[in-house]
């Protein structure tokens, strides 16, 4: 079987068989698990998608999905349809990002995602400083912990906090960091140095060893999977916890136990795709907060 992708056509055998729009829908209901998933993504309703992948089975003479209870699950002629759809998307959003890459403008729409925390305690200012400076750039700000994919044009510019960043991407180390031990005042005035309730996160392993060499008596208390519930959580002197000092030191309500060294941290950097990095727009955005990131590093080193 001869297979050629070209332009919005999937051609099999020389012969024009389906068409890349409703390849989507099947990429997004494999990628979902259902048809509810890709109707949420795609921003059409359930019968829409139902239909559309009747359409590309019927194209194709094959049937991707077995309809089941639990969901929709891809077939072995689904599974080589899903190869051929991702590879479409994948040209798809590398001819976009090349294109774009050519606009000499400051304008136009630009996303940056970063996390939460980083949102509040540095970016705030710094992107209205930048809105100021660059009006016509249509800015969007996806603020969460979930690693978008730059790739797929889910964001622009990344502010992330990681040991080592993806190889596909390119950037700077913009900030060292360091982390301290905090707790609510009543908790560190009665703390006398032995056993010491804890607050942990769902996504480490327990204290971190570095602690735990110190004072090798905590008792894990509460267990979170979000950093505001961990502050709420010390806030409230259920316990200590383990924060980054950008984050602890400019919590109200927390100090940093005393006789506690700081230790070193995650690394902060502002990433984009290699094919994007002479955007104006994007080296714009990723001067303008690399700068201001430099003026707080202080705060990142918790020497404030």
């Amino acid at each position: 079987m001869k297979v050629i992708i070209d332009a919005h056509l999937l051609i099999i055998n020389n012969q024009a068989m389906l068409n890349w729009n409703d390849l989507r829908y099947v990429l997004e209901t494999a990628r979902r698990g259902g048809i509810s998933g890709a109707a949420r993504v795609l921003k059409v309703n359930h019968g829409t998608v139902s239909r559309r992948i009747t359409a590309a089975e019927e194209a194709l003479g094959a049937r991707l999905f077995d309809r089941l209870a639990s969901g929709y699950v891809l077939t072995e002629a689904g599974r080589e349809a899903i190869l051929i759809a991702e590879n479409m998307e994948a040209q798809g959003h590398q001819l976009e990002r090349q294109m774009d890459a050519r606009d000499t403008r400051i304008a136009g729409p630009l996303t940056v995602t970063a996390p939460q925390m980083m949102v509040d305690r540095v970016l705030g200012p710094v992107l209205k400083s930048f809105i100021t400076t660059y009006p016509d750039v249509d800015l969007k700000l996806r603020a969460g912990n979930d690693a978008l994919n730059l790739a797929a044009r889910q964001a622009d510019v990344a502010l992330r906090v990681s040991p080592d960043p993806p190889d596909s991407l390119i950037g700077r180390r913009v900030a060292e960091q360091r982390y301290g031990i905090y707790a609510a005042p009543d908790l560190i005035a009665a703390d006398r140095g032995g056993r010491l309730d804890w607050i942990s996160f769902q996504s480490w392993p327990g204290p971190p060893k570095e602690f735990l060499a110190l004072r090798p008596d905590l008792t894990t208390r509460l267990v979170v999977d979000d950093i505001h519930a961990a502050l709420s959580a010390a806030r409230a002197g259920i316990g200590a916890t383990r924060l980054a000092c950008i984050i602890g030191d400019d919590e109200p309500g927390l100090e940093r136990l005393p006789d506690v060294p700081l230790f070193p941290y995650m690394p902060v950097w502002l990433l984009t795709h290699a094919d994007l990095r002479n955007q104006p727009r994007v080296r714009a955005i990723m001067d303008h907060v690399g700068a201001a990131i430099k003026t707080a590093r202080p705060r990142f080193l918790g020497e404030t």
